[in-house]
């Protein structure tokens, strides 16, 4: 059986080899079906991966509260007591932190660079999981006297210190305000709403205040709860304390909005997917395509052949053996087409993540299945013209001109 197989395999890339141009523009559409599947699967992957590391940086288990304009269009912005009374008043709650941003210039030693600042405190950085990489956080007290002191973005650090050198220490400008820097912060990339959370300078939240925006308002603040507690529960108790502290009246609709990153990093993830499964299937329709050329092909084979199938048939060789032949005949071609498919799906991944910065992510899965399912095109669009090859009459094939 093995040995019959052998021959047949054989004689079948022979065949193929002697029509080598026919034979790869026969497997053009099963290149480019298993290359388009397999790149958008990846794309999709890097996407996913990219939104939720975007979302991760926010935070898990966090909500994010901020004012939107009312029903009058004023937007009312909170202050440091809606936040304690959200981390006194609600269960569940773990850290509660206000923040409020500028858009400012980092100076050092000759260099400027664009950046903004934010107001911060140690819970502001609990809540987001930002980690201090070099040096420490913020101290109590001086979150408390709103010292002149600063953490430090990658980005920032990159633009305007020397490189190999910790910044930790130094005196730098941001603006016209003058601080020390305390600690640098670890990478984390694109933040929500696009954001670079790498290219920041982090103040204690008094500082910003009174030095760079000059009010006592907080602009959003974010709440990190326990995973133990229901987060509907906490969302629905944090709304009711809001709204009776900025005096909502029944039937008048939230004049602040919150966001709970775990629903959107769920809802985003599953948008993604089931574009990415969308955009794979049109992908694949370049596979069908490709089968119904592998079909034609065949059949185009067969007639050509017809006088050789007649010898064989006439000198002894079975129908099966005949049906076999054009069988692996369509299987290999499709194979190949399914190898140097998945090769161009694996380049273009990769050129198309780096262009775009996502993370290139290698699915084995996708990749198998692909060719997997190449071969079964090969059988599916192939039995056909086998079973046509192997029905001929021995007679009639031999007048075959």
């Amino acid at each position: 059986m093995f040995g019959m197989f052998g021959a047949t395999l054989l004689l079948s890339l022979r065949e193929i080899r002697r029509h080598l141009m026919r034979s790869f523009l026969t497997t053009l559409g099963i290149i480019i079906g298993v290359a388009s599947v397999i790149t958008m699967v990846t794309l999709g992957n890097g996407a996913t991966a990219s939104i939720q590391q975007q979302i991760s940086s926010l935070g898990s288990n966090v909500f994010i509260v901020f004012p939107v304009p009312s029903e009058s269009g004023v937007r009312r912005p909170f202050d440091q007591s809606d936040v304690d009374a959200v981390a006194s008043q609600i269960a569940g709650v773990v850290d509660a932190a206000g923040s409020t941003s500028a858009p400012a210039t980092a100076f050092h030693n000759g260099q400027d660079w664009s950046t903004k600042v934010d107001g911060a405190d140690t819970a502001f950085l609990r809540a987001q999981s930002i980690e201090v990489l070099d040096g420490r956080p913020f101290t109590t007290e001086e979150e408390t006297s709103g010292k002149n002191v600063c953490l430090l973005g990658p980005k920032v650090v990159e633009a305007i210190f020397v490189p190999g050198t910790s910044p930790v220490g130094e005196r730098m400008r941001v603006n016209n305000v003058s601080c020390t820097v305390v600690g640098t912060l670890e990478e984390r990339g694109q933040g929500g709403g696009g954001t670079d959370d790498d290219n920041v300078v982090m103040m204690p939240l008094k500082t910003v205040q009174r030095r760079f925006v000059g009010s006592d308002d907080i602009q959003y603040f974010v709440i990190k709860y326990d995973d133990a507690y229901a987060s509907s529960t906490i969302q629905a108790s944090l709304v009711e304390l809001l709204r009776e502290r900025r005096l909502l009246q029944e039937g008048i609709d939230n004049d602040f909005n919150v966001i709970d990153t775990a629903q959107v990093n769920d809802a985003l993830g599953a948008a993604t997917g089931v574009l990415t499964l969308m955009v794979a299937m049109i992908a694949g329709i370049s596979l069908l395509v490709g089968g119904i050329g592998i079909m034609n092909i065949m059949l185009v084979s067969v007639t050509e052949r017809t006088r050789e199938i007649g010898i064989r048939l006439a000198i002894g060789a079975l129908a099966r053996e005949v049906r076999l032949q054009f069988l692996t005949e369509a299987v290999v071609l499709c194979c190949f087409g399914g190898l140097v498919g998945i090769a161009l799906g694996f380049v273009f991944s990769v050129a198309a993540s780096a262009a775009l910065e996502w993370d290139f992510i290698f699915d084995p899965a996708i990749n198998i299945l692909s060719f997997v399912f190449s071969a079964f095109m090969g059988i599916v669009f192939g039995y056909y013209p086998a079973r046509r090859a192997s029905k001929l009459d021995p007679i009639d094939a031999l007048r075959h001109e």
